[in-house]
């Protein structure tokens, strides 16, 4: 039978997919019955309008790349970064940014940490405050301003994900972020990251 399986490709691909779907099954369907993975933990809200764009602009720009935003239940990891992640913070997350290199920091738990004076200096200039950093400067984020034209649409999407935004919201969306430069949405993204855990700590 064994010499049967290895000479025949098509039976071998059909018991390998076969293995790896129960395997998966058994490691992913439990956890997606389990109320502390799909259900937000308390006080927590959809990004605002403004954090959302700011959000998409680090997707744009690369930033999770070289930044996680996962932090493992490790002592190491707790001790520098913070109370490790937690699935009800993340319910909201379309895309999930977990990540897993870290050539800056992991940024989970980074809002609150900085002022927005500091964080607009990283951007514009990394190595104006952190001399030894290899980050790249993002100068053009400053000048560039956020329309609104396609804000209202990415909540109506998310909200057909599940994320609760309301009719108002959704209507004010746009309004909320025109004339907005994209280094205030980042740094509205970034000043939020973790601070519901930090409070609840």
């Amino acid at each position: 039978m064994n010499a049967f399986i290895e000479k025949n490709l098509p039976a071998l691909l059909a018991l390998i997919l076969i293995a790896v779907s129960f395997g998966g099954a058994i490691e992913i369907l439990p956890l997606m019955t389990q109320d502390v993975v799909t259900e937000p933990i308390e006080g927590l809200e959809p990004l605002s309008p403004l954090e959302l764009e700011g959000r998409d602009i680090y997707i744009r720009e690369g930033c999770n790349n070289c930044h996680s935003q996962m932090i493992r239940p490790l002592r190491a990891e707790v001790e520098r970064y913070g109370h490790y992640t937690v699935a009800g913070e993340l319910v909201y997350n379309h895309p999930f940014l977990w990540g897993s290199k870290r050539t800056g920091p992991d940024l989970a738990r980074v809002g609150g940490r900085y002022s927005d004076s500091w964080h607009r200096a990283h951007l514009f200039d990394p190595r104006s405050v952190v001399p030894e950093s290899n980050m790249p400067a993002f100068p053009w984020i400053f000048e560039r301003e956020l329309d609104g034209s396609t804000t209202a649409r990415k909540l109506e999407v998310l909200r057909t994900l599940g994320v609760p935004y309301t009719d108002e919201q959704i209507a004010s969306a746009a309004e909320s972020v025109a004339g907005k430069s994209e280094a205030e949405a980042l740094i509205a993204y970034l000043q939020q990251l973790g601070t519901l855990i930090q409070e609840r700590r």
